[in-house]
């Protein structure tokens, strides 16, 4: 089994906006921002949580990249 950061956020589908946010695969809900995220990441216990976006070893950007909404 290969490795995966625990924080997921998924590509953004067509006609949908936001992205589906997976905690250790639980989903969170949809971000549709930044502060979406940092906001569902705070409650699931991550300190910090605005400076873990970009550690690639804590949050796995599919699709368009990150901060992309």
């Amino acid at each position: 089994m290969s490795w995966q950061a625990p924080i997921v956020v998924h590509p953004p589908r067509p006609g949908h906006p936001g992205r589906r946010v997976e905690v250790r695969g639980v989903v969170l809900g949809t971000a549709y921002g930044d502060a979406d995220l940092v906001e569902f990441l705070r409650r699931a216990g991550l300190g910090d949580a605005d400076m873990a976006l970009d550690d690639p070893h804590l949050v796995e950007w599919r699709g368009p990249g990150a901060h992309v909404w």
